[in-house]
């Protein structure tokens, strides 16, 4: 069984599919993690993430490097929405997701273009939402919880931004596969998010 959680930056979607992939016993893979390290790579290369060549290169990443707690950092987070637009990037990383999705039992994969994408064929398809507002102010949040002191402003532009550049780039957009289920956590806490995507794998699983 494949479950593709795809949706915007801070929409909770990680979150989510850790709690899905608990629920159903099956491995899970956060695929933006992999779109950082190939940023964060570039960096440490001091390549320019808007050239194709530089974004490629950085996909020649060490395993080691998603250890790495810079990953997690706006920073970071931004360099990976910039690689991300290069198809060759996209398809140096495709065989990768494919391969984990495709394995013996099974897993959940979260990402933008999961259910689109890499695993069309999903049993489970969700997309996770959330407004831009409301995903600032989790980012903010977090940076607080990590003794960063960010402006929240900067945080809500930033995630437009990206939301822009994800939504308008001609290869694999962010979009929701027509047949996901839309889950807009707005007003939900962390707890009444995972029991709503829960309730909707399980609803789809029973159909």
């Amino acid at each position: 069984m494949i479950i593709a959680v795809d949706g915007p930056t801070a929409s909770g979607k990680g979150t989510i599919a850790k709690a899905l992939a608990v629920h159903f016993k099956l491995p899970h893979l956060d695929t933006g993690l992999l779109y950082r390290a190939v940023g964060r790579q570039v960096q440490l290369n001091s390549g320019n993430p808007e050239d194709p060549r530089d974004a490629l290169a950085g996909c020649a990443f060490p395993g080691a490097l998603l250890e790495d707690e810079a990953l997690r950092s706006e920073e970071t987070g931004g360099f990976a929405s910039r690689v991300s637009v290069h198809p060759v990037v996209r398809q140096a990383l495709f065989e990768r997701q494919r391969t984990f999705a495709m394995q013996p039992g099974g897993a959940v994969l979260d990402g933008r273009d999961i259910g689109t994408v890499i695993a069309p064929e999903a049993e489970i398809k969700l997309f996770i939402t959330a407004s831009v507002t409301e995903r600032a102010k989790r980012r903010w949040l977090e940076m607080q919880g990590r003794e960063l002191d960010l402006d929240l402003r900067e945080i809500e532009d930033d995630i437009a931004r990206r939301d822009a550049r994800d939504i308008g780039r001609a290869d694999a957009p962010l979009k929701a596969a027509p047949d996901a289920l839309v889950i807009d956590t707005t007003h939900f806490g962390r707890d009444q998010a995972v029991e709503a995507a829960i309730e909707a794998a399980e609803e789809a699983l029973s159909r």
